[in-house]
């Protein structure tokens, strides 16, 4: 949402809570600052979508008549009862929290309902900062099937798509849709394969062309006792194919020293361990967060991509 259309939008809630009596369309126009411009034709339909915006947003925008002063003309105002929320506070943490999830959804699908959400907590009074630049989201949202496989979700549809499973050919698949999970920096589908009978998860970066919704709203009911995450972390794991020798300086790298199969300590104290993976770009990923506290020595394929990834953010 632009920040002229949330200012009119805001302008608006304002001037509908002020009013004890119905208003008049034309004394909304001559009112509420952003209104003014335009001819009669473009206000009217500026008007009608900002009124849906507002239902859309839980305002509750009545509708009547003050048949003494209008004529019987539809009139419009907020009741301020029905509007008020209860005493909300934050905590400077929460509110970081907040600015923090609004800024990962900035790229995504779901920037327009980011923007809604932060309108109505700033027009309760609540304030939402942005994140600070010391806190950057690791998990962005931008696979083409995203919105798709999100909207299949919220409406209990099926997806019907094309999918390259890794090492396969593509191939057609049919999936009542339970839930969208991210794990390790990666989107995934968990769903029921009507044609394997089974739950399945899909990795939304291999889904090829869209992911079209089939079948009738609320038809698709996940099971009760789902955990998507548990499932996701069972199943898109692969099993490891090789094995990393990291050097780790004490005290760090406890993630990596967990999954260690062996450890011994070097000539400098800093302790050697080998741990299997599967993908070297993903491993990579988890070497580099340690910064200068986790050295790849091998093999090659696991060092070449955490250099690349040090060239990367050096550049």
């Amino acid at each position: 949402m632009s920040a002229k259309k949330t200012e009119r939008l805001l302008n608006l809630v304002i001037c509908l809570l002020a009013t004890r009596r119905y208003l008049s369309v034309q004394e909304i126009r001559d009112a509420v600052p952003g209104y003014e411009s335009g001819n009669e034709e473009s206000f009217r339909r500026m008007f009608e979508r900002d009124k849906e915006e507002l239902r859309e947003l839980g305002i509750p925008l009545e509708t009547g008549t003050e048949s003494a002063v209008h004529d019987d003309e539809l009139g419009y105002r907020i009741a301020r009862r029905d509007y008020e929320l209860p005493p909300i506070s934050l905590s400077p943490d929460e509110a970081a929290a907040l600015g923090l999830a609004a800024r990962l959804w900035q790229s995504a699908p779901l920037a327009g309902a980011t923007g809604n959400a932060l309108l109505k907590l700033r027009a309760a009074g609540i304030d939402a900062p942005e994140a600070s630049g010391a806190l950057e989201p690791r998990v962005g949202a931008t696979e083409p099937a995203f919105a798709a496989c999100l909207s299949a979700v919220r409406d209990g549809r099926a997806l019907r798509f094309t999918y390259r499973a890794s090492g396969r050919s593509p191939e057609e698949r049919t999936v009542e849709a339970w839930g969208v999970v991210s794990w390790r920096g990666r989107w995934y589908l968990v769903g029921f394969d009507t044609a394997r009978q089974a739950s399945r998860v899909f990795r939304l970066s291999r889904i090829l062309g869209p992911a079209v919704p089939i079948g009738p709203e609320h038809d698709v009911r996940p099971p009760e006792d789902l955990d998507l995450r548990a499932l996701v972390e069972r199943m898109a794991g692969e099993q490891p194919r090789s094995t990393a020798r990291v050097r780790l300086r004490p005290g760090a790298g406890w993630a990596l020293r967990r999954e260690a199969t062996s450890s011994t300590i070097d000539a400098d104290g800093w302790d050697v361990v080998e741990v299997g993976y599967s993908d070297p770009e993903r491993f990579a990923d988890r070497v580099t967060g340690y910064g200068a506290d986790a050295v790849v020595l091998s093999p090659d394929e696991a060092r070449a991509a955490v250099v690349r990834r040090l060239e990367s953010l050096a550049r």
